[in-house]
């Protein structure tokens, strides 16, 4: 059938049998013979004579519209099975992305058994913030990201959720003394929301934080999480956490809170994504193993 389907593709896009006969080196007639056999076998009528001229039915419309996705979908599965049959006695790069401060071993596991299962691919990995690692994505240096979703998830993307967590403050204990369990956006507006990040991302994190978790608080920048820490425990500011890494704070020098907004629970959405234009076999086996990962 998929070579039908090219004869239908082509037919419809030169708007001539004759033309689409020239074009994929076969006779007129036998090119009309496999457009009678293609809708025998869809059991759907795909075009409608009008003299010497045709137009497409309803049912042709929407099978030319999907039949290009599937054509272009087969022509990438045999390029990749061909690149893997070609990297056999090669070395294969895999280049993945992964969040600095997410604070989890599933990642780092998942390479590992992966690495396990595809001794022959060599696995790359570069450590980052989410507009980093986004950046490197955007401009094909990064192969799959592993990071927590900002941008709108747009269709050119393969979107592969991994899991979730409840975003959280890390307070000086003598801070807000009557909240027990958890402190509201709006109880924070006065005090300074500590981010650690560099200047040049400095931009891009508080607008994040703005217009994403609606912290209204104004902003300073840390160099390293001990200093934020320190600004906490001092009651110079609050940092953001959330409940994967919140343990790894030292219960006698802060506190920790859970974080809403308006009364909402802020969550925090991690997701494995590429680009689907350079999705390969590789990059769908370690996202499988990513996402087994954390079902366990």
């Amino acid at each position: 059938m998929i070579q039908q389907m090219r004869y239908f593709v082509s037919i419809v896009k030169n708007h001539s049998f004759t033309n689409a006969a020239i074009e994929c080196n076969i006779s007129q007639s036998s090119i009309s013979e496999q457009m009678k056999n293609l809708s025998n076998e869809l059991e759907v009528k795909l075009i409608k004579r009008k003299g010497r001229s045709f137009e497409l039915t309803k049912a042709g419309e929407f099978f030319y519209q999907h039949c290009q996705e599937v054509l272009n979908e087969y022509d990438k599965l045999i390029a990749d099975t061909r690149l893997v049959e070609k990297n056999t006695d090669n070395e294969f790069v895999l280049r993945l992305g992964y969040l600095r401060k997410f604070g989890s071993q599933e990642f780092l596991k998942a390479v590992a058994q992966f690495s396990d299962k595809y001794p022959k691919v060599t696995v790359k990995i570069h450590s980052g913030s989410y507009q980093e690692l986004f950046k490197l994505l955007l401009n094909d240096k990064l192969d799959l990201n592993f990071s927590d979703s900002r941008n709108t998830l747009i269709n050119t993307y393969e979107n592969l959720p991994l899991t979730q967590a409840e975003y959280r403050v890390i307070l000086s204990p003598k801070m807000f003394p009557d909240r027990k369990e958890s402190i509201d956006t709006k109880d924070l507006v006065d005090l300074p929301c500590i981010l650690v990040v560099g200047a040049d991302q400095f931009e891009s994190e508080q607008e994040y934080y703005r217009n994403i978790l609606g912290i209204k608080s104004p902003f300073k920048i840390a160099q390293t999480f001990g200093e934020a820490q320190m600004l906490g425990a001092t009651g110079q500011g609050y940092i953001v956490v959330n409940s994967r890494t919140s343990g790894q704070i030292d219960s006698k020098i802060n506190r920790v809170l859970k974080l809403t907004n308006n009364g909402r629970d802020l969550m925090q959405h991690y997701y494995a994504y590429w680009k689907k234009d350079n999705s390969s076999f590789y990059i769908e086996s370690l996202a499988k193993i990513l996402k087994d990962q954390f079902k366990k």
